[in-house]
């Protein structure tokens, strides 16, 4: 970074500090960071007001309130290409239907000191994304594995279009338990492997698949994570970029971890539990990688700047096994938040406790963006001052009956204390030490009391 870079950081910050408190917006630091890195490319940053349309200009467009849907379309047909949108309240499902009007580009999990899940998107990728014919500058490696039983043939065309982009890479066969079939641990073993012979940032691809053209944008975002959402809701681990970061290692690890627990279930499915539980740990910064970094072969809808195309069928139908499967996280998905029955946030105490309590908030489809925004911090902000002894909290947002019931049993099999409250509920200072001394694991206390 040139002097000048830094001056422009520095000043960016500045403006930050000053505007986001202004808007009673708080962020994490990767969270800033993100927003930085696109003010730098795309311009200023404004708050969208209420109703308020803003001008066809570019620059970064935070937004904190849900528009109704007429004016969710009116906003997004104010925006130019040179523009993204970003909802410091990503984990809110009243924004679930502005987010399906835009292109996802990512998200950024929750912590501590910034306690809320950051959505970033905007029209295309075109604004931000390597200009075409550049040459990547920062530094990657390709790895890939197969098993052993498919031959060497299986990876003919992805090494030798690496050998033209002149593309570090590590290609080899594993040994798999189920012949010529790959299981999820297995290949995130490999992985693991590859991490820790490596220095570079890595990018797994299918060994069947073919490169059309390098595969810049990873890089190019710096992010800790970036893979491709299979019509926007289902994960797919056939392009998977791991950055160099702790929140990178932390989601390869725990998808090896819940592999090896489950390896009779789809890997895709594995990915996104091990996505969601990370997520919800530390604030991981994901990027959501465009169709054109999973094209099936012969698929009429492939771009025409493709940049990895998979031996797949048009139709998908090898990524998810069962077309009803995780019928549950779909809504959650399409929208890049954690669903109902996940966490959303996961904070640790000073207590030398392995005991845990659950936080469900109810209601947040009644409450607004703010007062659910608050609630949350509140929580967070209370758990921090007292834990009450607790060594963990998991909060969690339960739009429907269903979702409540599945937090509940979750919470029960893992023997969590359980508090049921609303968004718009004030919640006593030393709430979790009352808890913690009156009520058994299992035990629900609903928070009483009539909205103001």
């Amino acid at each position: 970074m040139t002097s000048a870079d830094t001056t422009q950081a520095s000043g960016l910050q500045t403006d930050f500090d000053r505007l986001l408190p202004a808007h009673g917006i708080r962020m994490n630091a990767p969270q800033r960071r993100r927003l930085a890195w696109l003010a730098e490319r795309l311009g200023p940053v404004i708050i969208h007001q209420g109703s308020t349309i803003p001008a066809r200009e570019s620059g970064v467009v935070i937004v904190v309130e849900p528009p109704s849907g007429p004016a969710a379309e009116l906003f997004c047909r104010s925006l130019r290409n040179e523009c993204a949108v970003v909802i410091p309240f990503g984990e809110n499902p009243a924004f679930d239907f502005l987010k399906s009007k835009l292109t996802d580009f990512g998200t950024i999990g929750p912590s501590l000191d910034g306690p809320h899940e950051m959505w970033w998107g905007g029209i295309n990728w075109r604004a931000i994304a390597p200009a075409q014919g550049a040459r990547a500058d920062a530094p990657l490696r390709v790895v890939s594995c197969y098993p052993r039983a498919c031959g060497d043939d299986h990876t003919r065309a992805l090494l030798d279009r690496l050998a033209e982009f002149e593309i570090a890479c590590e290609i080899a066969p594993i040994d798999t338990a189920d012949g010529g079939r790959m299981r999820a641990s297995e290949k995130a073993a490999f992985i693991q492997r590859m991490w820790q012979q490596h220095p570079e940032p890595l990018l797994f691809i299918e060994a069947d698949a073919v490169l059309g053209e390098p595969p810049l944008l990873p890089p190019h975002l710096a992010c800790d994570v970036a893979l491709h959402k299979w019509n926007r809701w289902e994960v797919s681990a056939r392009t998977l970029y791991l950055g160099r970061s702790a929140a990178a290692e932390a989601l390869l690890c725990n998808w090896h971890h819940i592999a090896a627990a489950y390896p009779a279930v789809w890997e895709g499915y594995l990915l996104d539990q091990a996505w969601s539980l990370t997520s919800s740990q530390m604030p991981l910064d994901t990027v959501w990688l465009p169709r054109s970094y999973h094209a099936p072969a012969d698929d009429l809808g492939t771009p025409r700047h493709t940049t990895i195309v998979h031996n797949v069928p048009a139709d998908g139908a090898d990524l998810g096994p069962d077309l009803e499967f995780s019928v549950a996280m779909r809504a959650a998905r399409r929208a890049s938040r954690s669903g109902g029955r996940d966490s959303m946030i996961v904070i640790t105490s000073q207590a030398s406790s392995s005991d845990a309590i659950t936080v469900i908030m109810r209601d947040i489809a009644a409450s607004d963006a703010r007062e659910m925004a608050v609630s949350i911090e509140a929580v967070t902000a209370a758990f921090t001052a007292d834990c009450g002894g607790f060594g963990r909290l998991e909060l969690a947002l339960c739009p429907w009956q269903d979702d409540i019931r599945a937090a509940k049993s979750a919470a029960r099999q893992a023997n969590n204390r359980i508090i049921e409250i609303a968004p718009w509920q004030t919640l006593p200072a030393d709430l979790f030490r009352t808890v913690g001394q009156a009520r058994d694991a299992g035990s629900v206390v609903v928070m009483a009391g009539q909205r103001g």
